[in-house]
């Protein structure tokens, strides 16, 4: 079956706008809905066969497929994927639960997931919440367990989910996005570590004694991981290690922080756990009268759209999310079709420094 065609199937099956079924009934109206004996018969194949196709059984030969196919858009077929479902044991749905959709990292996210999921012929369920508190994550589990669901992609912080009692019906699959859980839960998690090195050897290669750093939330393992990396990065160049901000991911937190960096005259360079709060310190350095990059450099994280049109445009960590959507699909589905556990372990998505015009030398 051609991938448009699963497309239509997943979600609105066959429109049968391409034909009509009468039989001798005034005004042409249709006639009771079309049976899966009703396409065998017009495509002179068995009702099994048709079944199979209507599944993307691999077994069919192309060409008594696309007779069927054929069939089935002359007359209106539409499968009862319920049915199916029950059968097969296989709603060919998947299940997303996350804190917020405001996020840049959580919004691109869940469209590469949305896209790649329905690119395979599966729909999401989407829970997103309020509030990260254990309650509310094990809310969502049972709310999921609930449904008919496939498998649950989550983009929570691990100990929210460590903490709550999580239990799903057996088969159904979890995978973590961006959470330090490798030894417990399959992962699949954009190179924090390595964009944060990154961003800090190019200011000290550019010339800067040190680096400063906006980092994120406390309670987030990306900001976590990336500070850390921060950290480790200048003490292996036997650098002088500036007291951290803490930020919460907004540009207004980040405003904040930019105001407290002007007022430090030895700082030259800084590291911003993400473009967002990088755009408040750009605001920040601008209005206390400290130009960037001739007095202080700056490199964000994330790469976002907009990060190009900053003034100045803005260097920063580049991170794929479109690929990190596409590989949590792809990891559950290979082990829904499989019939397997997915294993525990990280599927790590590399990142790359994107060079604009936010850094230079430090002044001499």
């Amino acid at each position: 079956m051609e991938p448009g065609e699963r497309e239509q199937q997943g979600a609105l099956t066959w429109s049968g706008a391409a034909h009509r079924a009468t039989s001798g009934i005034p005004g042409g109206r249709r006639k009771q809905r079309v049976s899966m004996a009703d396409v065998a018969r017009l495509a002179g194949v068995s009702s099994q066969t048709v079944s199979r196709v209507s599944n993307g059984h691999p077994s069919v030969v192309e060409a008594t497929r696309e007779q069927v196919l054929a069939a089935m858009r002359q007359l209106g077929y539409r499968p009862n994927s319920a049915a199916r479902a029950l059968r097969y044991g296989q709603f060919n749905t998947i299940g997303v639960i996350l804190f917020g959709l405001t996020s840049t990292g959580n919004s691109r996210t869940v469209d590469a997931i949305a896209t790649h999921a329905a690119a395979e012929g599966y729909a999401i369920t989407l829970m997103p919440l309020d509030v990260p508190t254990q309650d509310n994550v094990l809310g969502a589990f049972t709310r999921m367990g609930e449904l008919a669901v496939d498998a649950v992609i989550v983009i929570l912080e691990i100990h929210l989910l460590d903490a709550a009692t999580v239990t799903l019906p057996p088969g159904v699959h979890v995978v973590v996005v961006d959470s330090n859980a490798g030894d417990r839960y399959s992962v699949v998690d954009t190179d924090q570590a390595d964009g944060a090195r990154q961003a800090v050897r190019h200011l000290l290669d550019l010339g800067h004694r040190t680096v400063w750093h906006v980092s994120g939330p406390r309670t987030s393992f990306a900001g976590q991981r990336r500070a850390q990396t921060w950290r480790a990065t200048l003490r292996e160049a036997g650098r002088p290690v500036p007291e951290p901000l803490h930020g919460d991911w907004s540009a207004e937190s980040g405003y904040a922080a930019g105001l407290a960096l002007a007022a430090e005259p030895d700082c030259t360079a800084v590291f911003v756990s993400n473009d967002q709060m990088a755009l408040g310190v750009l605001r920040a350095l601008h209005e206390r009268g400290r130009a960037v990059p001739r007095e202080v450099s700056v490199v964000g994280f994330d790469d976002i759209p907009d990060a190009a049109h900053f003034i100045p445009p803005l260097t920063t960590v580049h991170q794929d999310f479109a690929e990190v959507g596409r590989r949590c699909v792809q990891r559950v589905l290979s082990r829904i079709r499989e019939g397997q556990s997915v294993r525990p372990g990280t599927d790590v998505v590399p990142t790359r420094l994107v060079l604009r015009h936010s850094t230079a030398a430090p002044p001499s």
